[in-house]
């Protein structure tokens, strides 16, 4: 038997001889045993022939290899019997177990089906299944009542959505170059304000002459895809309507909800889109940076670090980002100021100022690779279920509103990435920024990032989605007002 040490994932080392089982000495100190399935075959090649064709374990192995998004296949059908037999029991839990089974099993399941299909997968397919297949669903009472009442109750009492969003957003943030982080946070708002004067006139008037009247076209469909989704953006918006035009706050919502659910099904369309044509030219496009010039600071500080940050280490960013949200949290509650906002402004300030060590951003940016890769589409799986109705989605399906706001949507994202190009950003990037202005609040940017492939551009997302809206919302309520 021989001994020697291993270094790294036993790259540059020279193999034992056949038949022998090497033990490997690993970084902590402690030994463990290195098989090479070729290598116990031995000498003669009908023994390792046979051992290749033999299902126990090689092939066992190659079907616990295969997953479903992230699931391993032996995996995903245990869950499944498991998930069938608490639904015959009539208890489904909703605690934070059966939460990450169920967004797991559906997540992946819809996304998995989005890539897999010609054409539309390449431009966003994946989560754009991920968030209407179990709208739709739902709607239609086609899961069992047991797993919508557990995935509802999770998703709105475990704030699981802001989790995600704190952990993509401080991530990113400690990702970037600090010395052009703030370059790209100032120019951000030239193209998403030339964006939103274009596609509001463009999108008025395309309504308008499709006969939908400018009054209604301009404050009932145009207006809320702007607003900063339906929380932060329809909700204020209707209370608004209804306290200037005296009418009921219900049917006001009623009627600006389907343009901000179709104006972000829109976007999530382009994003993906977009990203396709990034691919085939690439100089559009940074590939998740705005500008030129630009670089993932991380990458130094990986090649810096003897390795990837410890578990330790990890923890303690996670820890970080939940910290900034209720900063940022608490911000809303005082000053009624959004908590994502809030929480961006901390971390940007944190970076600009080297406060966080070299260390915890590399934690930081780990966290932000396990979420946008884990949880993105369980993410979306719950929003679709819970926050995404599906009657009101259909409800703007008619041609003249799918005309008005795909006008919208287009002239906003044109601008945006012309506007970008002329400042020297890249347009695909910047269109897909912009592009979040119309989606519906975070779970839209969400959405629509998955889609284009950037997650990296949370922080710019939420200036599009959660400024931008506010100044929408501010700005419309008071030219209403003076008007009536």
């Amino acid at each position: 038997m021989e001994i020697r040490s291993r270094p790294g994932v036993n790259a540059g080392v020279a193999r034992a001889p056949r038949s022998q089982c090497a033990l490997y000495r690993d970084e902590g100190g402690s030994f463990m045993a290195d098989v090479d399935h070729g290598e116990l075959a031995g000498t003669g090649g009908t023994q390792a022939a046979r051992e290749t064709r033999a299902f126990w374990p090689y092939g066992w192995w190659r079907i616990v290899d295969f997953k479903i998004g992230i699931v391993p296949l032996p995996i995903y059908l245990a869950l499944l019997a498991l998930i069938t037999g608490f639904v015959l029991a009539g208890k489904v839990p909703s605690d934070i177990l059966m939460g990450i089974v169920l967004l797991s099993m559906g997540g992946f399941t819809c996304a998995e089906l989005g890539k897999r299909l010609p054409v539309v997968r390449h431009i966003g397919a994946a989560a754009i299944f991920a968030t209407f297949i179990p709208s739709y669903l739902a709607f239609h009472h086609y899961l069992p009542a047991p797993v919508l009442d557990s995935v509802t109750v999770f998703t709105k009492e475990s704030n699981f959505l802001y989790l995600f969003i704190s952990s993509i957003i401080v991530g990113s943030i400690l990702g970037m170059d600090r010395h052009v982080l703030i370059q790209g946070f100032l120019k951000i708002f030239v193209p998403l304000f030339c964006g939103s004067l274009v596609a509001g006139a463009v999108g008025t008037a395309v309504g308008t002459l499709l006969g939908l009247g400018l009054h209604h076209t301009f404050y009932f469909i145009v207006v809320p895809m702007m607003a900063g989704g339906v929380g932060e953006g329809a909700i204020p918006l209707s209370f608004g309507y209804a306290t200037i035009l005296g009418e009921p706050q219900g049917e006001i919502f009623a009627q600006v909800l389907p343009p901000v659910m179709l104006g972000s099904l829109t976007a999530i369309l382009f994003a993906g889109t977009l990203n396709f044509v990034g691919k085939r030219f690439p100089r559009f496009t940074g590939e998740g940076r705005l500008q030129p010039g630009t670089h993932d600071e991380l990458g130094d500080l990986r090649e810096e670090a003897a390795g990837p940050p410890d578990v330790m280490t990890v923890a303690a960013a996670c820890v970080t980002a939940v910290t900034f949200y209720l900063f940022g949290y608490l911000g809303q509650i005082l000053f009624d100021f959004p908590a994502p906002v809030v929480m961006l402004i901390i971390a940007v300030a944190l970076k600009l100022t080297s406060a966080v060590s070299p260390g915890l951003q590399r934690g930081a940016f780990a966290v932000y690779r396990f979420f946008s890769t884990a949880v993105t589409y369980p993410l979306l799986f719950a929003i679709g279920i819970s926050l995404t109705p599906w009657d009101k989605l259909v409800a703007a399906f008619n041609l003249p509103y799918i005309v008005t706001i795909v006008s919208t949507v287009s002239a906003l994202m044109a601008t945006g990435a012309l506007v970008g190009r002329l400042l020297g950003m890249y347009p695909i990037d910047t269109a897909i920024v912009t592009a979040c202005h119309s989606g519906q609040g975070g779970t839209g940017d969400v959405a629509i990032l998955t889609a284009g492939n950037r997650m990296q551009l949370m922080p710019f997302a939420q200036i599009a989605t959660r400024i931008g809206g506010a100044i929408t919302v501010t700005l419309v309520l008071i030219a209403l007002s003076r008007l009536g």
